[in-house]
């Protein structure tokens, strides 16, 4: 048998133990809130008087109880956006809501926010943007380095564990405009010491953006992609030195990031699993004028199954009001996400079921495996399988319009294509015809009454394997 050298090397890249743990999370809530909330803006210029910040009613337990009612399991909080202003009392700065009238200036909404997320059971995160047009450091490299880096330790230190340093690499002051070199070597050092478990994303190592900010995913998501789509940069000063030069246009929109094909010429390559973020507005900032655009909840069901069903996360952005509350809009959407989320996945009717397959490396890795709820626990089909397929049998018949697999990525990405059939009326039909699986795929049909149904896995890097089998 002739074995594909550039197959077997990407079917060897696995995820590290943090980004595994964000993986599982599937589903979480970015929180946009600063003094753009009050001056109604996106950007804002650095310069607007901290008195305005006041947010009179802020809640953030009814924040983050909207977001479990939703179904997410963590928030990222915008601490720092690019107006240098910090919903913390950093003590490196006079622009932070120390110096607001909000809580006589001793208040602390990453700390709010952080203590909400524990008593509510979600994991916290936070956004620092590394622009910031209000500190007079910036653009004096070092000097500003090292004040960055201050304030990054604070919010690592003092607010419990972190899952998620969210760092997006912004610097819009244009061709004349004040010029600073990111210094994320010395930044991720600084994360990985003081947070070891939380993943560093977009401008870092652990999560990829997806590369459109409209809720969209490819149809074929894979993990496993050339080094370049990271920090190029910082890839090939830490570990890549004897790379080959990556392509001077690295477009992180491309259809094709991870098949045979885009990674026929790359010697490096990475798990850099995709994030989707998108917001429930039209805006990141909340405006009154924007209500109207929230998106409905069918909307945002197509966003969730396409992203958490598609090999990626989702990071949705809800904007508090100037109150400091989610306006009554947003919160009735996502209660009501979370409901219908519930009811799509009420009753997994794989359970207790009968599979079997065409074969499997050995009887720690057999077919039933693939239905168990231990996370350890996966049917492999054994090494380069030629066509290898798992049928369940339900045991009586069962209306369903939905089936969720999932790969054991521990031992990588390898599958990539599949065909999900039914035996319906003493005939095979096609369900589901896909390519990529990775950690979650949900595959959506017209409902039809149904007690056996067979994964057929047509092309395979060097195995397969499945750990998550459920019918809905």
């Amino acid at each position: 048998m002739k074995i594909d050298k550039l197959a077997e090397r990407a079917s060897k890249v696995v995820p590290s133990e943090r980004q595994l743990k964000w993986q599982e999370l599937e589903f979480y809530a970015f929180v946009h809130f600063g003094m753009n909330t009050f001056t109604n803006s996106e950007w804002g210029m650095g310069f607007d008087p901290p008195e305005l910040f006041n947010p009179t009613k802020l809640d953030a337990r009814q924040w983050v109880s909207t977001f479990k009612a939703a179904g997410m399991r963590a928030v990222i909080l915008t601490a720092k956006h690019h107006d240098g202003f910090c919903l913390w009392p950093s003590a490196y700065t006079d622009y932070s809501l120390k110096y607001s009238p909000w809580k006589d200036g001793k208040g602390d909404v990453v700390k709010e926010v952080a203590d909400a997320c524990r008593e509510y059971g979600l994991k916290f995160g936070f956004y620092l943007s590394p622009w910031d047009r209000h500190d007079p450091r910036y653009g004096e490299g070092k000097a500003y380095d090292i004040f960055f880096k201050n304030q990054l330790a604070e919010l690592l230190t003092n607010y419990g564990d972190v899952f998620c340093v969210w760092f997006d690499g912004a610097c819009g002051e244009g061709k004349k405009g004040k010029k600073q070199e990111y210094n994320w070597v010395e930044y991720f050092e600084l994360i990985r010491k003081l947070q070891p478990d939380a993943v560093i994303s977009i401008m870092g190592p652990d999560v990829r953006w997806i590369g459109n900010e409209a809720g969209i995913t490819r149809k074929s998501e894979w993990s496993v992609v050339p080094y370049y789509y990271s920090n190029a940069d910082l890839i090939a000063a830490q570990s890549q030195k004897d790379a080959a030069k990556p392509p001077k246009n690295i477009n992180h929109t491309s259809l094709d990031i991870g098949s045979r094909r885009a990674i026929k010429n790359v010697e490096n390559l990475i798990w850099y699993p995709a994030e989707v973020d998108v917001s429930i507005r039209k805006g990141w900032f909340y405006r009154q004028s924007e209500d109207i655009t929230v998106k409905p909840l069918s909307k945002l069901l197509d966003i969730y199954y396409s992203s958490v069903g598609g090999n990626a996360a989702l990071l949705l952005n809800v904007p508090p009001n100037k109150e400091g509350l989610l306006a009554e809009r947003d919160v009735d959407v996502l209660t009501a996400m979370g409901a219908q989320l519930a009811i799509d996945f009420n009753e997994n009717l794989a359970d207790d079921s009968v599979m079997t397959a065409s074969s499997c490396l050995d009887e720690e890795h057999n077919a039933q495996k693939a239905l168990s709820h231990n996370s350890g626990d996966y049917w492999h089909s054994g090494m380069y399988p030629d066509k290898p397929w798992l049928m369940i049998d339900l045991g009586d018949d069962y209306d369903i319009d939905k089936v969720v697999l999932g790969e054991h990525i521990r031992t990588g990405q390898q599958i990539e294509k599949f065909k999900l059939l039914a035996e319906i009326d003493g005939k095979w039909k096609l369900l589901h015809d896909g390519t990529t699986i990775g950690y979650k795929k949900i595959c959506r049909f017209e409902e039809e009454r149904m007690r056996y149904i067979k994964l057929v896995i047509e092309k395979t890097r060097c195995f397969a394997t499945i750990s998550k089998f459920e019918a809905y």
